[in-house]
């Protein structure tokens, strides 16, 4: 029966997502639904751009492995990212009126730029929507008792998510979070509820939690490890800054108000909502004891599900893999769509002459793009089963290179009048040199090689644009 409500419910966000194609009459409805949103959808989109896999998944079974300060990456350092975007370059950037992030690498410094950091862009993604289709293949594992296979249910979550993204693009990613959004906060809220009801409620979970250590936040008082904890959250709070679906999200807005306040108030809601599925993992040491220590041994991210198969009854299985689908999905509609436009936008168009593309033909390109990226998604999916490598880890690896290759560029060139084509062409090539020689030679350094090159790439941008500055006003005084 629970099987049966999961598929009737999938059919559903297909068709929703495929009803949202009908508004699609152009690109700019395609990419960023005629930035037409009001404020209550771009919150519920924001929300939605991390709140998936690496959260009810991912941050919980790191949580149970590790303790609070595991977690600096992940809420905290993408929820300061959303608040850092909103507040620092949402209104500038909603002003330039661009159709991707890529687009303003072209107009304020030149086409190599532009394309080099779009690659990195594009690049960064791979990691972050395997993340979500890896879950996705988790869930049916578990939904169908082990008789559907990891690997074919990745294939199967690759093929949902890119059949209703293809044809409905950000409409379908806005109306289909909307609803997805109403699941998720209300079905979560409910179990958390019912399993409160199974713990004696909230207090003892957080009575446990806290004599096992869990609550330890800071590192220890050692140089490694306070450079490996800040670094971590830079990583993602800075890394995550020039990316497209953050982007993407904040451009759907109607005005440049909604998209910085929605943007701001998205990431503030993603912060205190992800203590929730923490709860409820963490939960299963009151609940199942024994469940918990088998499955912290084999596979943690499996504890949540497993405790809401054995522990809950059928409607509330129904609502928690409905919400999680509904999560997992929200994140990964938008995260399949934003490199594919990046690809088509910033790096296949500017590889042909000007005008090359009517916007139909344009639009059409991005749809087989959307398609080609999820091959590569499920392709390294798959790979990343074989290596046994984390959702919160698979997470934490998608940022590094847009950090080293496009947050310099993109900040400076915002707020540094100076700041040139030459310095961020240099800043780049010295970053990423410096980012690939540190990660052979050093990968396990106090400064991690990401880090070390995003340094580099900041002070060589610096020392270029000194050398030889911008005379062009800045693009926010345009």
């Amino acid at each position: 029966m629970l099987l049966e409500f999961v598929v009737v419910y999938l059919v559903f966000s297909i068709g929703l997502g495929l009803y949202a194609a009908m508004k699609v009459t152009n690109t700019e409805d395609y990419i960023s639904a005629g930035r037409s949103l009001p404020m209550m959808v771009v919150i519920a989109m924001v929300f939605a751009t991390w709140f998936g896999a690496e959260t009810v998944l991912g941050i919980p079974a790191t949580f149970m492995e590790e303790n609070l300060g595991g977690l600096i990456s992940d809420p905290f350092g993408t929820t300061l990212c959303l608040i850092l975007f909103g507040l620092l370059l949402a209104r500038p950037l909603y002003r330039m009126h661009l159709l991707t992030i890529g687009d303003y690498y072209r107009n304020r410094f030149n086409r190599p730029i532009e394309v080099a950091v779009s690659v990195a862009i594009a690049a960064s993604y791979l990691g972050w929507v395997s993340a979500q289709v890896v879950a996705l293949g988790l869930v049916f594992n578990v939904l169908t008792d082990g008789a559907l296979s990891m690997q074919n249910g990745i294939l199967l979550g690759v093929f949902i998510v890119t059949l209703y993204t293809l044809f409905g693009g950000m409409w379908s990613v806005a109306i289909t979070t909307s609803v997805q959004m109403v699941v998720i906060v209300l079905g979560l809220l409910w179990i958390s509820w019912l399993v409160a009801d199974l713990t004696g409620g909230v207090a003892p979970v957080i009575e446990h939690a806290s004599a096992a250590g869990k609550f330890e936040f800071w590192p220890a008082l050692e140089w490694t490890a306070i450079i490996t904890f800040v670094a971590g959250l830079m990583t993602m709070a800075l890394g995550s800054m020039p990316q497209q679906d953050v982007f993407q999200r904040a451009n759907t807005a109607r005005n440049e108000n909604i998209a910085v306040w929605g943007t701001v108030l998205g990431g503030v809601v993603y912060f205190f909502f992800a203590a929730v599925p923490i709860f409820l993992a963490y939960s299963a040491f009151i609940v199942d004891p024994q469940m918990t220590a088998d499955l912290l041994e084999q596979d943690p991210q499996q504890i949540l599900p497993n405790l809401i198969i054995n522990h809950l009854p059928l409607y509330a299985q129904v609502i928690f893999y409905g919400a999680l689908l509904s999560v997992i999905m929200s994140t990964a509609s938008g995260t399949m769509l934003a490199p594919s436009v990046t690809i088509s936008e910033n790096i296949i168009k500017e590889m042909m002459p000007d005008n090359y593309f009517t916007d139909r033909q344009f639009l059409w390109l991005t749809r087989a793009v959307v398609v080609g990226f999820a091959i590569l998604v499920a392709l390294y999916s798959l790979y990343s089963l074989g290596q046994e490598t984390s959702i919160h880890h698979m997470v934490e690896n998608a940022y590094k290179v847009t950090m080293v290759m496009a947050l310099a560029p993109l900040l400076a060139g915002l707020y540094w009048q100076k700041t040139s084509s030459f310095g961020a062409g240099l800043g780049i090539i010295l970053g990423v040199a410096t980012w690939i020689v540190c990660e052979f030679t050093m990968p396990d350094a106090a400064v991690p090689p990401h880090f070390t090159g995003f340094l580099v790439a900041t002070t060589a941008l610096v020392l270029g644009s000194l050398w030889r500055p911008s005379k062009a006003a800045l693009p926010t005084q345009a």
